[in-house]
């Protein structure tokens, strides 16, 4: 294969749109290659570049199957469940703690409870 065409930001011509605007659309690469690229210049560093598929050649967005569904909510119901305390915490828990906020920082979770005037 060539070189790909290249664009400045914002001037791309119609028929080509990034992975983003495709699934905004309902559509999908669906196996085909990137046909050309977008080029944003940046002062201090290299420009940004976002791949271009072609969307005469996109494949509608396959449908969410029950079971995918499923699998969907367990995967994100273990992204919030400590593994510490096994509650589920309510939002997703950051990789860099690795635990819930109270089981990371129990001195200060009990000192905030005090001060309110909560027990627990």
């Amino acid at each position: 294969m060539g070189a790909l065409p290249v664009f400045r930001w914002r001037l791309a011509p119609d028929g080509y749109a990034t992975r983003r605007q495709l699934r905004a659309m309902g559509l999908r690469p669906g196996g085909q290659d990137v046909a050309a690229q977008l080029e944003r210049p940046r002062r201090r560093r290299g420009p940004l570049i976002a791949h271009l598929y072609r969307i005469d050649l996109a494949k509608p967005v396959r449908p969410m199957t029950p079971a995918r569904w499923a699998a969907l909510a367990k995967a994100n119901s273990a992204r919030r469940t400590c593994p510490q305390c096994r509650r589920d915490a309510g939002y997703v828990i950051p990789p860099s703690l690795g635990i819930c906020v109270p089981c990371a920082y129990p001195d200060e979770q009990h000192a905030a409870l005090t001060r309110t005037g909560d027990t627990a």
